[in-house]
Order: C-alpha cells, then structure tokens, then sequence
C-alpha cells in the first residue's frame, strides 16, 4: 500500500473503541492526529479559500509536516445533546426550540441525532438529515439528576463510528453535573479522541458563583475541542448563532499530520495552528493524549 493511501485509510478509520469502566476514554488507533480548523474573519464570519501552503501545525512548539489537507464543503455529522434534568425545569421548552433552529440550518447531506439526558443518557432520534423531526423531540419533559459528563462521552462514541471526517456536539444545558459516572476531564478525552468539536449553549439563568462555575464548564469543552460557547440565547441572537455554527461546521478545514515525537506515553501533546494571513481567528482542538504502548492494537 503506498504512503497516501495509509494516510487516506488511516483517516478514515482512524478511531477504535474502548467502551469500560470509569474514565476509560475512547482510543485513536492510529498515529494521525486530525485537525478541524475554524477560520474566521474579524466579523466572525466563516473564511474559505484558503490552500494549504498557508498552514503551519506545531504540536508541543515543534513543527509538523501536514500529510493530509482538505478545504471542501463536505458533510459533518453532529450529535443534539438536550439536557433535560430537574434544574433546566423552565427551560426545556428553549432548549427544544434552539436544537430545532439548529436542525433546520442542515443542508440535505449534514447528518445529526439527538440525545436527552438527565439521570441517564437517551436516544431521542438516530442520525438522520433531519428532514422530518422526530415527534418525541416536542414530548421532552424535564426531571431527574445531571449526567453531563456521561452524554458527552456517549456523544463522541457515536460519532467516532461515523465516516464524516467533520464532526460536532452540540450541548444545549445549564452546565451543572450532579451524576455522571465519568469526570469531565474523560469525557474531554473522549470528544479530543473522536475529532468532536464541542459547542456548548448555556441555558442557565440567575447569578452566584454556581453558575459562574457551570458556565466554566461549558467554556472548557468549546475551548479544548475547537468548538465556540454560546451565551444564553433568546430571539435574533439564538438564530444567529446557530445558522453561524451550522456555517463554521460546513466549511471548516481538514488538516493531519503523523507527529514527529512518536513515544507511545500517554502525555499531554499541545496543538498551535497558525494561518500566514492577518486578521484571521483559528479555532481547532488545543491538543491530545499519545496513545499509551498498553492502548494499541496487538
């Protein structure tokens, strides 16, 4: 098999599985590590044309040679995550309707299920074009503990099965987790390990340092996967934002490399992208896990 065809086969099946106890978190079986990059201008709007030679990736300060590239319009798949606990009680009903303005931004190929989760995580409509919407999603009723966490790590399971090389989760909820069987820094792993972004809604209200600490939470999922946080919405700005994430998702850029520091230890790798044009804002994942020598394939 010749090099581009490793790396274009690699690319595809790039996740393997590893579904345990506690934190296990999903492993990447493969040594590219994928990027999905958001470029956008001083307004905010999504930037494409851009080729590769204006790229440059660092991992850990050290440059990397970008093996794959890609600046297409290609289909992503996205799971909804609907939080729907005993503290989003009043706000169910604006979490239903911002995931619905999400679902009817989709173009005909983008492909999204939806999940709701309390106490526990559940289907609600499996991953479809969305064209007609599940009429479970309007029967949503609010109740039950937080499993944040836990919805998130399902989330980026998931999605590691699926074969679009674009991939979100949407998270639509007040940010508090009160029962998740797994820690917030596992289920990061698992998003980083899937190539997720992670776009987080922040449905909370009042004040108090609860939810300064909530919202936290949220901003630290956007932030690491490349993914954007999302104020509390409400009219115009929640439309805004949604049509905005559905346009970042259909012209983000694909970028993988092999790193150059190939030591299978389970260290914390930081990624730098930086783009050779001024006024422009990168948004992809701030780093991974290296695969530990223990986690791969005999």
């Amino acid at each position: 098999m010749s090099r581009l065809a490793f790396l274009l086969a690699a690319f595809v099946f790039l996740i393997s599985i590893s579904h345990a106890q506690d934190d296990d978190v999903i492993k990447v079986d493969s040594n590219l590590v994928v990027l999905n990059a958001t470029i956008t201008d001083i307004d905010g709007q999504p930037v494409a044309g851009l080729q590769k030679n204006r790229f440059t990736g660092f991992e850990n300060g050290v440059e990397q040679q970008i093996e794959f590239f890609s600046a297409e319009e290609t289909p992503f798949a996205a799971v909804i995550l609907l939080d729907t606990s005993g503290s989003m009680e009043e706000r169910v009903s604006m979490a239903r309707a911002a995931a619905i303005k999400f679902l009817e931004g989709l173009r005909g190929t983008d492909m999204a299920a939806i999940y709701r989760f309390d106490t526990k995580v559940a289907l609600v409509q499996d991953f479809s074009p969305m064209r007609d919407i599940d009429e479970r999603v309007f029967d949503l009723k609010s109740g039950g503990m937080t499993v944040l966490n836990d919805a998130i790590f399902k989330a980026a399971k998931v999605l590691s099965q699926r074969t679009e090389k674009r991939r979100a989760i949407i998270v639509l909820s007040d940010g508090e987790d009160t029962q998740s069987g797994r820690s917030a820094d596992a289920a990061l792993k698992a998003a980083l390990a899937a190539d997720a972004a992670v776009y987080t809604v922040d449905m909370s209200d009042g004040s108090g340092s609860r939810r300064i600490q909530n919202v936290g939470v949220l901003k630290n999922f956007a932030e690491k996967t490349g993914g954007r946080f999302v104020k509390t919405p409400g009219g115009a700005a929640m439309r805004q934002a949604f049509e905005q994430i559905v346009a970042e998702l259909g012209t983000q850029y694909t970028l993988a490399y092999e790193p150059a520091n190939t030591a299978k230890d389970g260290k914390w790798r930081a990624i730098e992208l930086r783009v050779a044009k001024k006024d422009l804002h990168i948004r992809t994942r701030k780093g991974y896990h290296a695969a530990k020598k223990a986690e791969l394939r005999q």
